[in-house]
């Protein structure tokens, strides 16, 4: 069992930035690779980025040059680095375990999800 929560949300002027963090609790974190997810009201969830176990990065098109994934195996914690936010961005993000060594984008492949956090970018 892996445990989840997210926090740094908020509200955001547009070309502002924020920072999200997702601490994890129970199975060993480094063991893990990690997504960020986000959702609007009536959307499906949608990816956002990847970092895998072993490191690799992957990133949504609309957030490349923008959003910046990373992870810290020693604190258990996974961060989205979020920069010049557009109204768009706004959402609900969550952040996502999968026990997978290659690159997940899928909703499916994750079996461990966050509550969520809000992030409002207003214009």
């Amino acid at each position: 069992q892996v445990q989840l929560v997210e926090s740094g949300g908020g509200l955001v002027q547009a070309g502002g930035s924020l920072r999200l963090s997702c601490a994890a609790s129970g199975r060993p974190f480094s063991t893990y690779s990690m997504g960020w997810f986000r959702q609007t009201p009536g959307k499906e969830r949608e990816f956002v980025a990847h970092v895998g176990r072993t490191g690799i990065i992957y990133y949504t098109d609309s957030v490349k040059y923008r959003f910046t994934i990373s992870r810290d195996n020693a604190r258990k914690t996974v961060y989205l680095e979020m920069n010049s936010l557009k109204p768009e961005d706004t959402a609900v993000y969550y952040c996502a375990a999968a026990n997978l060594a290659r690159v997940a984008t899928t909703v499916g492949a994750y079996e461990y999800w966050g509550q969520g956090t809000q992030v409002t970018v207003s214009s």
